[in-house]
């Protein structure tokens, strides 16, 4: 055999034996950073530096935890010079002060969470056998609660409580100890209890409950109707949105804010309706001065059975194209009902949604 045969062979052998980890290895990324994004170029650099070192990979291991324990440690560098990313609420408390409208951060102060769509990670429908990863691990709460622990400590976290790994397997993945492990998780789930003491299970977003719940949060977008939003949101929702520094707490606190800020009128804003995190969320856009709807940004939604709890959204227009939506909308004529897709929006320089 040749050595172009050679070197062929052992790829095809390589992509054989890694590529069905890609989506699994790409939640552990976006779990271990927080951005959708970064993720996908910190799988890129697991898979290169997997490919380098595979002529001396003797299955000391499974193929499986030497891809983690590259990926983990490829985040840990990542991390080092990063500022962690976060929300609104791990800034300040909800805000209880004047009326007035939302200020944003300044460029470049904060660096925000992004959410994951549920497309990159879904297994393809003809492999049965593709690992399914859990939906409550990406929750974007939790997501947002994991970057307030030290880099270490998350990796620790996510390693053993999520993917299952002993406490000898996160040891090896990690260059440490089983005792150092152990510590690191303790620490770990004290400072989680904290951050997130009564996680709330959520509805699947494939759940009738919840496409109610995002239907008629959309439709009060459409249609400029403060009303609505109480038929949706919890007594204690919680509304808040990057890149603006407050958020609110409480469904009429949410609700003033919206109805005098951003709600606007009818048709200034639509919505598609997609999935992010495990959640139902919507893609947003914004009518500007010549009637085009443009992309703003992504909406995600935490229903429960007794309404919206959550409410968070994302301004980046580069969002929109990250779920595969456009950056512009056809025109539409009319104003459409919350059951559609096709509806509602928030405003890029004053929305808070």
């Amino acid at each position: 055999m040749t050595a172009d045969a050679l070197e062929a062979a052992n790829q095809d052998r390589f992509a054989a034996e890694t590529e069905r980890f890609r989506r699994e290895l790409l939640a552990h990324c976006y779990r271990m950073v927080g951005s959708a994004h970064d993720a996908e170029d910190l799988v890129q650099e697991t898979y290169l530096r997997a490919w380098r070192s595979y002529a001396g990979f003797e299955g000391r291991a499974s193929i499986r935890s030497w891809l983690y324990k590259i990926a983990t440690n490829v985040c840990l560098t990542a991390l080092q010079p990063r500022r962690n990313r976060v929300l609104p609420s791990g800034l300040a408390g909800p805000y209880d002060g004047p009326d007035r409208q939302p200020s944003h951060v300044a460029p470049g102060e904060v660096s925000w969470l992004e959410p994951l769509p549920d497309g990159w990670i879904a297994p393809p429908a003809d492999d049965p056998a593709a690992a399914v990863i859990a939906r409550e691990s990406l929750r974007l709460a939790l997501i947002a609660s994991l970057q307030h622990l030290p880099a270490r400590q998350r990796a620790i976290l996510i390693l053993r409580e999520v993917l299952a790994f002993s406490a000898a397997e996160t040891a090896e993945i990690l260059g440490t100890t089983t005792a150092a492990v152990k510590s690191g998780l303790q620490r770990a789930r004290a400072r989680l209890d904290e951050l997130e003491p009564a996680s709330e299970e959520l509805l699947e977003p494939t759940d009738q409950r919840a496409r109610a719940l995002l239907d008629g949060y959309i439709a009060a977008f459409e249609h400029s109707d403060a009303g609505l939003l109480e038929q949706v949101l919890r007594t204690d929702a919680t509304l808040e949105a990057t890149p603006f520094r407050e958020w609110y707490a409480g469904r009429m606190s949410c609700i003033h804010m919206l109805d005098a800020y951003v709600l606007g009128t009818p048709g200034s804003w639509r919505m598609l309706a997609t999935t992010a995190n495990g959640q139902p969320a919507a893609v947003i856009y914004y009518r500007d001065a010549d009637g085009v709807f443009r992309a703003n940004g992504i909406v995600v939604l935490a229903p429960t059975p007794t309404g919206v709890s959550r409410v968070i959204a994302l301004h980046d227009p580069a969002l929109v194209a990250m779920f595969d939506f456009p950056d512009v909308l056809a025109h539409r004529t009319r104003t459409g009902s919350g059951s559609s897709p096709d509806s509602g929006g928030f405003r890029g320089a004053s929305s808070v949604s």
